[in-house]
């Protein structure tokens, strides 16, 4: 058993993320026309409009009722949308004037109002479902008869079906239900005086729908229908979570198929999942060998549609044994309870067991609701409907088949062999055409044929039909039944083996898209592998519309092999105002659904743990829609999007705070270190420097010699650290630019040495330059500056009269330059880290300050820009040699 699971995109909650604030839903509930609703309305919000509420009318019908139509003075009513359809115009509520003049209340009239064609939506639920997530208060009315769960009640009480309908779900959030109630004399008694409805029309009312049987039972089960919705609400606000619904153990499980009748199970079951506060799942099972007709595959769309509206999880599995399939699903989700449906129009030739008699033999044990139909509905076959029509080549494989086995039994008859042998040849003949052929006809006209064959020309008398020998009867009819099954059981095999096939390729598909959004690397990534896998299971285009700051940015369009239309046309102001909606509201539009179905695209929300992240759109051809495994595996790979956006949103806000952290620990260290660091050399300038101001005449010549060169010694260190800090603050902010001409890198170290530490005095300075004309590309005062800091180190951490050597050679198409001391050099540890920003080691300088742990960094930053690399490595026999590479260049002689 394969299964699939379908969370379809309209299951979302109906109060999403998508306003801060969400409106409140109070719905005016009567169990028949006249009995006030309006009235009820109206009569309210005028109470509510003297106390200052911002109350509109949105669109409200007054049935020509004078006392309804007075209430409407002193509101603002907006202009309904008028539209036009065949030849007439219609009026209906302008959603989009409402959402922009966004009242605190709206009244609504007619919440199961279909929409005219040309409405954003089909239903007037779901414009006020739109209201209620844009924060707007909504007051609407609606009869029992229009209740989803309780139309086959009303339908069965009144003998009429009602085709304008509201979800249950829609009933149960409601956050108030006013019940208008009066007597069933008082409402018969309105009708006859004309209040209701046109005297045209009294005479008609009250002998189908209007008679006090009907109006007392329809009563009573609106009043009960209220009595459960405030029990529901009780149970919520007492519930300790109340963030999601919850279940008892019990898990009802309802069967889905393309009959009419079936909406009568889902119905039932959806009012048991209530009743027992129960999670409901329906489920599909899809035969290898069924072939479903347009009307049959039509009503198993709107069944699962009514499933979907139910709050049901839609499964699809596959196989054989439907029943066992059942059975098997039903104790791997550890089901409760199963709801069936029982037609009348069943035939049990084809079995000895019925279907429900098939379900209790696999699990007796199981609660099973079996539901009668009662309905005289057409379509409560699953098989489409035969197609006699041959195919040009199909014919000619069969006939060339039966060609060749009436060819080779001719050389078998000449050669002895019984009919036995013939006749197995023709059944071959035939499982080879089931296997080649398309269609079970082919088959079936093949079998009869081949009898026909050989009894015209291997049975006696030969090239005749006759039958002279009353057992050859039997043997046709074994030879055809034998032919029968045979084809039968071949084309069900190549079927099962096709059906296998596909679903191998789309598991396959829906794991290697899980496996490379693994390895993507980035959001672009992300959103184009998900197209090509989405492109691979339904052979459509993709368009994705990614977000950035709660709003939807350029589309991303991925053209697939077989697109032969305008992409403009799919990437138009109009489409993308489809997937606006769809982000904003958080539920699927477009192309076969509910909302804006004459975009050219159904589009699917991307939904990430807190908020919508993308719209994915998917081209959709109306001749050929998406099957429900093909959506439901489109969704799948879409939720795996959303974990990789997801994970890649939050890697990005990871990086961004640990660079933040970074940045305010370099930030703080750099403030510490400054604020000592700074504090010395200032002093001691300072105090120098008062020193000399108050007592100049008092000091000797050399005293006051030792001040001058102690500040400009100070100053000088000052100068150099404000320098790095310079340098620094241009390599962070990337403003650093390198300014390279070819120089000579004796001359370089010239100029350096002529800026060193005036403390070089005090030690031997080494310069052998192997190469006379080594030459680099370089930026000639950044390297100066790394040949300053190294030395000044090297001045200022070895002891005095220590050698320090510079080294300037060729190796290959490199210069490498080595600086060297003879001091107590550094240990492991910190020559790992002596290039890092505010790393000082724990030796302080011979003048006693401790460094900012700034120069060294600044000088691999500066080298690494060059496209070098510098290093540290122990000299021997005691000290540290610094080394940088760059790459060398060469100049010709006539330069």
């Amino acid at each position: 058993m394969v299964s699939i699971s379908l969370n379809g995109q309209d299951d979302f909650p109906l109060f999403s993320e998508a306003s801060e604030r969400v409106g409140k839903l109070k719905i005016y509930f009567g169990y028949a026309a006249g009995v006030g609703k309006t009235y009820a309305m109206l009569s309210d919000a005028q109470e509510i409009l003297k106390d200052g509420l911002d109350v509109v009318v949105g669109y409200v019908e007054p049935h020509d009722r004078p006392e309804t139509t007075s209430l409407l003075n002193g509101f603002e009513q907006l202009s309904p949308l008028s539209l036009t359809y065949k030849n007439m115009t219609l009026k209906e509520l302008d959603l989009n004037a409402a959402l922009k003049r966004k009242p605190e209340l709206i009244l609504v009239d007619e919440l199961a109002h279909t929409n005219a064609e040309g409405s954003r939506h089909q239903k007037r639920f779901q414009d006020i479902e739109e209201l209620l997530r844009a924060g707007i208060d909504v007051y609407t009315t609606v009869n029992v008869q229009h209740i989803e769960s309780l139309n086959d009640q009303v339908s069965a009480i009144t003998g009429v079906v009602v085709r304008e309908r509201i979800p249950d779900r829609l009933f149960d959030l409601a956050d108030q239900i006013e019940v208008v109630d009066i007597e069933p004399v008082e409402l018969l008694d309105r009708l006859n005086k004309g209040r209701i409805y046109q005297q045209h029309k009294i005479a008609q009312a009250l002998s189908h729908f209007f008679t006090m049987e009907k109006l007392v039972a329809l009563r009573e089960i609106a009043l009960r229908k209220t009595a459960d919705h405030i029990n529901r609400k009780a149970n919520q606000h007492t519930s300790t979570n109340k963030e999601s619904p919850t279940f008892t153990n019990e898990h009802i499980l309802v069967c889905l198929s393309g009959s009419p009748s079936n909406m009568k199970v889902i119905r039932t079951a959806a009012r048991m999942a209530r009743a027992f506060s129960a999670k409901l799942t329906a489920l599909y099972v899809e035969a290898a060998d069924d072939e479903h007709s347009d009307a049959y595959r039509s009503s198993l769309q709107s069944n699962i549609r009514l499933a979907e509206d139910s709050g049901a999880q839609i499964v699809t599995v596959y196989g054989e044994d439907i029943p066992k399939q059942i059975i098997e699903y039903a104790r791997a989700s550890k089901i409760s309870k199963i709801v069936a449906g029982r037609t009348k129009h069943l035939t049990k030739w084809r079995s000895k067991q019925s279907f429900v008699d098939k379900l209790l033999d696999y699990d007796p044990n199981i609660d099973l609701y079996i539901i009668p139909d009662n309905q005289d509905g057409q379509l409560t076959s699953r098989k489409k409907t035969v197609d006699f029509s041959f195919s040009f080549m199909e014919t000619l494989k069969s006939v060339f088949l039966l060609l060749i086995c009436t060819l080779i039994g001719l050389w078998f008859y000449v050669l002895g062999f019984s009919e036995a042998n013939i006749i197995i040849l023709y059944i071959l003949g035939i499982l080879v055409n089931a296997m080649v052929t398309k269609g079970r006809k082919y088959s079936l006209v093949s079998s009869i044929v081949s009898v026909l064959i050989f009894n015209f020309t291997f049975t006696e008398p030969r090239f005749t039909f006759k039958v002279s020998d009353p057992g050859h009867i039997i043997t046709f009819f074994i030879m055809l039944v034998a032919a029968l099954i045979t084809s039968t059981l071949t084309k069900r095999i190549a079927e099962q083996a096709r059906q296998a096939s596909r679903k191998a390729y789309f598991t396959e598909v829906l794991l290697e898209t899980s496996q490379k959004l693994q390895k993507t690397s980035d959001e672009e990534a992300i959103y184009y592998e998900t197209a090509q896998q989405i492109m691979k299971l339904t052979n459509r285009s993709i368009v994705f519309y990614p977000s950035k700051e709660d709003h939807l940015v350029d589309p991303l369009f991925f053209k697939h092999e077989s697109f032969t239309g305008d992409q403009a046309s799919l990437l138009n102001e109009h489409e993308k105002a489809v997937a606006e909606w769809a982000f904003k509201n958080n539920k699927r539009a477009g192309a076969g659904t509910q909302t804006l179905s004459n975009a050219k695209c159904l589009y699917l929300v991307i939904r990430g743990r807190e908020h919508p992240l993308a719209v994915a759109g998917i081209v959709y051809d109306q001749s050929d829609r998406l099957g429900i495994f093909e959506k439901s595996l489109a969704i799948a790979m879409l939720d795996e999007c959303a974990l990789a956006l997801d994970k890649e949103k939050a890697t990005q806000a990871q990086n961004e705070l640990y660079t933040e952290m970074q940045q305010e620990k370099l930030r703080s260290t750099l403030l510490r270190a400054i604020s000592h660091d700074l504090r010395l050399p200032l002093t001691s300038i300072s105090g120098n420097a008062s020193l000399l101001s108050a007592s100049a005449d008092k000091l000797s010549t050399e005293h006051k010699q030792l001040l001058y060169q102690t500040i400009q010694d100070d100053s000088a260190w000052l100068i150099r650290l404000i320098e790095n800090l310079l340098s620094i603050t241009k390599l962070d902010s990337g403003q650093l630019q390198l300014r390279t001409e070819i120089e000579l890198f004796e001359e370089v170290i010239d100029e350096a040495i002529q800026h060193l530490d005036p403390a070089i005095k005090d030690h031997s300075l080494n310069v052998e330059t192997v190469d006379d004309l080594l030459m680099a590309k370089m930026d000639t005062q950044l390297i100066i500056q790394v040949f300053i800091n190294i030395l000044n180190n090297a001045i200022r951490y070895t002891p005095s009269g220590s050698t320090i050597s510079i080294v300037a050679r060729r190796e290959g198409p490199l210069a490498r330059i080595e600086i060297s001391d003879d001091g107590d050099g550094l240990t492991d540890e910190e020559q790992a880290h002596i290039f890092d920003l505010f790393y000082t080691t724990n030796s302080a300088n011979s003048d006693g300050r401790r460094g900012l742990g700034l120069g060294l960094f600044l000088c691999q930053s500066i080298i690494e820009a060059h496209g070098g690399k510098i290093y540290v490595k122990n000299h021997f026999p005691k000290g540290t040699t610094f080394g940088f590479t760059l790459q060398a260049e060469e100049v010709s002689a006539h330069e």
